[in-house]
């Protein structure tokens, strides 16, 4: 005696759909948010300012710092001296 008859009769068999069939399915249009992107825009480049603006307020404050530990250099000690050059 082979199993499958047995399974066939214990499983239900499928019952047809009485509905018919789905062609399309309604959905609203998508719309775009110029608003939101043009805000998110101007949002992303103020925070890239600010971000430029912060790094820049620290380095110039590192180097302003760095300038002020050091004597001062003086100019005549670099310089060619052109004034006391003789002419000939």
């Amino acid at each position: 005696m082979s199993i499958i008859p047995l399974l066939q009769q214990a499983l239900p068999s499928p019952a047809p759909s009485p509905s018919p069939k789905i062609t399309w399915i309604k959905f609203e249009r998508p719309t775009f948010d110029l608003v939101g992107v043009v805000l998110s825009s101007l949002g992303l480049a103020g925070l890239c300012a600010l971000i430029a603006l912060t790094l820049g307020l620290l380095w110039g404050l590192t180097i302003i710092l760095r300038r002020r530990g050091r004597p001062p250099i003086s100019w005549a000690d670099h310089s060619l001296l052109l004034l006391e050059a003789r002419r000939p």
